[in-house]
Parts: structure tokens; C-alpha cells; sequence
């Protein structure tokens, strides 16, 4: 399990830490700032609840173990957050159910070094797997931009990252990298 690592982007102090007790607060901050992720993907802002729940919410047959979130700090600012699971659906296998960073921090290259960080740190890992909301197409050109292939839309109703979809979520897009070790 990864503690804290520095991450190196140029002109910056970028942090990569497991969460504490303290990220609450900041955390429901980084949410409240990415309203418009959570509207494209739920179809309603976040609320207090879905901080707390980070900590528990597992696809059906993964294992709490393999559960990982990580908090990404810049200068200090808790600026996104990484949810994924390891060995799901299959050992090999990573299942990212949220990679979100706060809007004054996309389009700067941060989100690709943080992925590109945890690709070179992630050991026997053959496949990751991602959701997008279809049609919100910063999610989409940051995945396909990283090397992932993006499906079409799946039937509302689907399971969306490390959760079920709720009543006014429409479908996701499924995206997947290879991994290759060579």
C-alpha cells in the first residue's frame, strides 16, 4: 500500500498520500468545486454522505483489502482524489471508480502525471479499467489521451465504477488500458 510519495511536476509541490481523518473537510471542498462531475455522472451535485462512503463502497465481490484512495495535495490543497480497486474484476485487474481533480486544476497536465505515477508504481497490474460519463468530454479526451479505449454507453441501470448507478444516472462509458510489462 502506497503511504506518500512526492510527485514530480515541474514548478510544483504535488503530494500522492493515503487520506487521514483531517481530508474530511477538504475533501467535501474538492466535491463541492467538482460539481460539474458529479452532476454529469449522478445528475446531482454531491452531498455530505458521499465523502464517507468513499471508504466503503466496493463493486460486488471485491474484497475491503483491495480497496485503495488516494489524495492528491498541491502546494498543500487537497486538489483531487483517486479511487480505485485492486484485483477487480479479476486478478490483474485495477477498477478506477473516481479520478477527479478540482476544475482550476485540470488541463495542466497534473491528472496525466499523477495516472502516469501510478502506472509505473502498479505491479502485476495487466488492465485498468475506467467509467465515464457519456458525453463529458474532458473525462473522455483525459482517458483516451492516457491510452485508453473508450466503449459505447452501457445500459443505464449498470454498476459505475465501485457502486450502482443511481435513479437519475443515465449510462456510463466503460474504458480500458493494457497494461503491457515488457
Amino acid at each position: 500500500m502506497v503511504d506518500a510519495w512526492m510527485l514530480d511536476v515541474p514548478g510544483e509541490r504535488v503530494v500522492v498520500r493515503e487520506p487521514v481523518p483531517a481530508d474530511e473537510a477538504p475533501l467535501l471542498a474538492l466535491f463541492e468545486a467538482c460539481e460539474d462531475w458529479f452532476v454529469a455522472a449522478t445528475g446531482l451535485p454531491s452531498a455530505p454522505g458521499d465523502v464517507q462512503s468513499l471508504f466503503y463502497a466496493l463493486p460486488e465481490g471485491a474484497r475491503p483489502e483491495d480497496k485503495v484512495l488516494l489524495v492528491v495535495e498541491r502546494g498543500g490543497v487537497v486538489t483531487g482524489l483517486v479511487d480505485a480497486v485492486r484485483d477487480h474484476p479479476e486478478p490483474g485487474a485495477v477498477s478506477v471508480g473516481m479520478f477527479l481533480l478540482a476544475p482550476w486544476a485540470r488541463g495542466r497536465g497534473l491528472g496525466r502525471a499523477v495516472a502516469g505515477a501510478l502506472l509505473a508504481r502498479a505491479e502485476g497490474v495487466s488492465r485498468v479499467r475506467a467509467t465515464v460519463p457519456p458525453g463529458w468530454r474532458p473525462g473522455e479526451r483525459f482517458l483516451e489521451g492516457l491510452g485508453f479505449v473508450l466503449e459505447e454507453e452501457s445500459a443505464v441501470g449498470a454498476e459505475v465504477g465501485n457502486r450502482r448507478a443511481g435513479p437519475r444516472e443515465r449510462g456510463v462509458r466503460r474504458a480500458e488500458l493494457r497494461v503491457g510489462r515488457g
